[in-house]
């Protein structure tokens, strides 16, 4: 497990449980021009960098790209493999006061699971191109689901 930085005043780390409870398969990696946490964009600014990401198939789920270019858009989960895991409530730096992990979008979280609506902007091979990621060249890739704005999207949604 890679260093941490030492937690800011007020957030509270947590032990990790011993073992896993679940298993999953990567379907593929990542590559995007930022080769490190601090350049990546920050959630929705991925939309404004306009960086196109190469979502690479591993060849025993490439089939599972059939008929993606027939969407506009697809939700990625990745793994932010390079995350710290440890962290129950965090001190972002936009913030004054400590948050609850799940009330954050921060990659740092017990399971650091991203979550990106990615524009798809053609497919070739084993290769689907996309824009609006945010995370590093050789994250791990999860899953691709179809993105339905008449279901996906909340527009009386709130936050804080």
């Amino acid at each position: 497990m890679p260093d941490f930085k030492a937690p800011r005043s007020g957030e509270v780390v947590i032990d990790l449980p011993d073992n896993y409870d679940a298993g999953i398969y990567f379907i593929g990696k990542i590559h995007t021009p930022w080769k490190t946490t601090s350049d990546c964009p920050k959630g929705s600014w991925a939309r404004d960098e306009g960086g196109v990401t190469t979502l690479e198939i591993f060849p025993r789920f490439a089939a599972g790209l059939k008929d993606m270019t027939l969407l506009s858009h697809a939700i990625a989960l990745y793994w932010l493999h390079q995350a710290q895991r440890n962290l129950i409530e965090q001190l972002p730096s936009h913030l004054t006061v400590p948050r609850g992990v799940f009330a954050l979008r921060s990659p740092v979280r017990p399971n650091p699971i991203g979550l990106a609506v990615v524009e798809i902007l053609g497919c070739e091979g084993r290769n689907l191109r996309v824009r609006n990621m945010d995370c590093v060249d050789g994250t791990p890739l999860i899953d691709l689901k179809p993105y339905f704005a008449s279901t996906d999207s909340v527009p009386h949604a709130t936050r804080p």
